[in-house]
């Protein structure tokens, strides 16, 4: 991983650029949208105006609660900012848009520190959470706690990947209605919803822009990098659910995600996530924003492993789904970056190669070139790759399985290399079906879908 060296240039920016305000937000209203239009300014150097555009199905506008989308609106805000901070850091944010209480405040300054913790690393930034910001309210305006109007669904956000496919298809046997949620829709989020059985009409989406002033600084020599995008969506699906009257949000985010990932700390380059994310949102929601919306994820007691098996018994999924972030503009798989080589492997065990690669495109496991990488992912690398990714156990599992499999067989270069140097006796490893049967416990799937969980596992 290339860390940057950015500490002077992190300290000079701070220097030049010491607020960054959050003046306000704007709400439009109509019949057949909601747009929400946020107002920040760096230093007086700089405003931007980045957006949300929520079309609304013909029942939305019947069901708006105008204090909770202010209330919702604003929060927003307060993770939508993080972007526009992280251009040049400021010691200091000033919110004019809300009110925030003393335990907001140190709950939004967590949020920052622990969600910038790969953007910090990977550009050899040091600081640490007394001291990398502070924050300022200007205003009196308090937004109250609301009841909202949900009814029997599940908002499900769908990325595209694996995760969300199996979580679509696992909950539609829940007894629950279905809204499948897509947060700036891609080819392959869309087809996973459609291939699924939902159709357009069906699918609730929300379209989220970057103010273009931001990207331009990023080409002048601002600080670029990693946010806690999964916190944006927690608060965007709050929103999503309130708007669909849904009573859950089912996330698909699986225990491997709670691993410490960032060198010396114990945070996961994901933070927003990891079980932690996941306690601390609840716990905020239900004090500032609503009681009547559960947010979980529903694959937290989940290891990759039994996702990956849980995703092979699903084949019209196959041809659509996208992992890869590298290729995700083309919505395709580049077959050269940790996500593309672990996805493979996670799947391997249950999966024909023939099947894989026609998936693929290519055979990853004759790619001998990939072979730093399969070394960041089975711990032989001193670093791991900031991708989401399964824990490097759980990569050295699917390998010795798969070997397992094509023991009498004719080994491919990259996996007969790591059979050979690595990892050559656990093709016998008697734990296979154990792993498989595993639930972690730290989860907060509400008991009626754990049955679901477990039944699918066996």
């Amino acid at each position: 991983m290339l860390v940057q060296q950015n500490q002077s240039h992190f300290d000079n920016l701070r220097k030049n650029f010491t607020h960054l305000y959050y003046r306000g937000f704007s709400i439009e209203t109509k019949n057949d949208h909601i747009r929400v239009k946020y107002h920040f300014n760096l230093s007086d150097k700089y405003n931007f105006y980045p957006q949300l555009n929520i079309p609304l199905k013909s029942s939305s506008s019947k069901i708006l609660n105008i204090s909770f989308l202010e209330n919702l609106s604003f929060q927003i805000g307060m993770i939508e900012l993080i972007s526009y901070w992280k251009a040049a850091c400021p010691q200091k944010v000033v919110v004019d848009a809300g009110h925030l209480c003393d335990f907001q405040i140190e709950w939004w300054k967590n949020v920052y520190f622990k969600g910038l913790g790969e953007f910090f690393y990977v550009n050899g930034i040091e600081t640490n959470i007394h001291e990398f910001l502070n924050i300022e309210v200007n205003s009196s305006k308090e937004y109250e706690m609301e009841e909202v109007e949900v009814g029997n669904r599940i908002l499900i956000p769908i990325g595209g990947g694996k995760d969300s496919a199996v979580t679509l298809e696992l909950l539609k046997k829940s007894g629950f209605e279905i809204i499948p949620f897509i947060l700036n829709p891609r080819a392959a989020s869309l087809a996973t919803a459609i291939t699924s059985g939902f159709d357009q009409k069906q699918i609730f989406t929300i379209f989220r822009t970057l103010d273009p002033k931001l990207l331009e600084l990023n080409k002048k020599g601002f600080l670029n990098g990693h946010t806690p995008f999964s916190a944006l969506l927690a608060f965007i699906s709050l929103l999503a659910a309130s708007l669909s009257e849904s009573r859950y949000i089912a996330l698909s985010n699986e225990s491997s995600a709670n691993e410490p990932t960032i060198p010396g700390t114990q945070i996961n380059h994901q933070y927003s996530k990891s079980i932690d994310f996941e306690d601390d949102f609840r716990r905020y929601a239900n004090q500032y924003l609503t009681q009547n919306i559960e947010y979980f994820s529903f694959l937290r007691p989940l290891n990759e492993l039994q996702i990956g098996k849980l995703f092979a018994a699903i084949p019209d999924q196959h041809p659509h789904f996208k992992s890869c972030n590298v290729a995700s503009k083309t919505d395709s798989w580049c077959c050269k970056c940790p996500k593309c080589l672990f996805t493979w492997i996670i799947l391997s065990p249950f999966m024909e190669e023939e099947k894989l690669v026609k998936i693929f495109g290519t055979n990853l496991f004759d790619d001998i070139t990939l072979l730093p990488v399969l070394n960041q992912l089975t711990g032989q690398a001193s670093e791991k790759p900031f991708e989401c990714i399964g824990t490097t156990d759980e990569t050295n599992m699917a390998l010795a399985m798969t070997i397992k499999k094509r023991y009498n067989t004719k080994l491919p270069a990259l996996l007969k290399h790591y059979h050979q140097s690595v990892e050559a006796g656990k093709q016998n490893d008697p734990s296979f079906e154990i792993i498989l049967k595993e639930l972690n416990r730290d989860n907060f799937v509400p008991i009626q879908f754990m049955k679901i969980l477990k039944e699918a596992i066996g």
